[in-house]
This record gives C-alpha cells, sequence and structure tokens, in this order.
C-alpha cells in the first residue's frame, strides 16, 4: 500500500472526512460545494454555487501542491437537471482548454440549498528519490 498524505486546510471546519488524500502521484479530493461564500453567507443560484465550488476547489488543490491543469477526472453532482447548460458555462471558466474527463450526475444533496457538488481527482507527480 503506497504511502497517504492527508491535506488540511486552514481554518477549515472539522469534518469526519478527509478534503484531499495523497496516495502517490494522485490526489483524491472529496465533495466539494459552494453553499456560502468565505463570510459564512448563502450562495445562491447555481452559477454563483458552481463558481464558488471551485474557488474552494482551487483553494483545495493549492494546499495538496495543485492546480486545475492536474486535474484528470471529475465528479459532478447536480440537483437539478435544468441547471445543466448553466453549471457548463461556469466549469469552462476553470477548466478552459484540455479538460479533465467527467461524469455528471442528477441527486438529492443532504444539505437542502446546496444545487452542485463536486469531487475530483488530480495527478501531480511528486519529486523522485
Amino acid at each position: 500500500m503506497s504511502e497517504r498524505e492527508f491535506i488540511v486546510l486552514p481554518n477549515m471546519e472539522q469534518r469526519p472526512y478527509s478534503s484531499a488524500v495523497r496516495a502517490g502521484d494522485f490526489i483524491f479530493f472529496s465533495g466539494t460545494v459552494g453553499v456560502v461564500d468565505p463570510q459564512g453567507e448563502p450562495v445562491e443560484g447555481i452559477e454563483a454555487q458552481t463558481r464558488r465550488c471551485l474557488q474552494n476547489l482551487k483553494r483545495t488543490l493549492e494546499a495538496a501542491g495543485a492546480s486545475f491543469p492536474d486535474v484528470v477526472k471529475v465528479q459532478v453532482f447536480l440537483s437539478r437537471a435544468e441547471d445543466w447548460d448553466k453549471m457548463n458555462e461556469v466549469y469552462k471558466e476553470y477548466f478552459p482548454k484540455d479538460r479533465p474527463a467527467r461524469t455528471t450526475l442528477i441527486h438529492q444533496p443532504v444539505k437542502p440549498k446546496t444545487l452542485i457538488e463536486m469531487e475530483c481527482i488530480a495527478y501531480k507527480p511528486g519529486p523522485k528519490p
């Protein structure tokens, strides 16, 4: 089994799961949402929640020493199928070219006001011994 590094973000609320785990050259990112802004205020609408979700993901990627070009797989969970087009417009701002593989599912979120959740896998080789 490869060594694992658990990525901890500063000022992140304690969760019953890890935000990110590095295993070898891969980094696995758990569900990221965009329901509140950095001040704890609610974020309304699919465009705003998608943007906030991706900004949260960016922060977690950076804490793991990675960035959007390192992402190889994304899984998007939408609570409403009709948000597909608007979500894609914002998504393309963060992945303008060489987009990662992606699966999008419609699901019932745990928190009622959540319109979108994302998880991803990044490939970021570390220094070789």
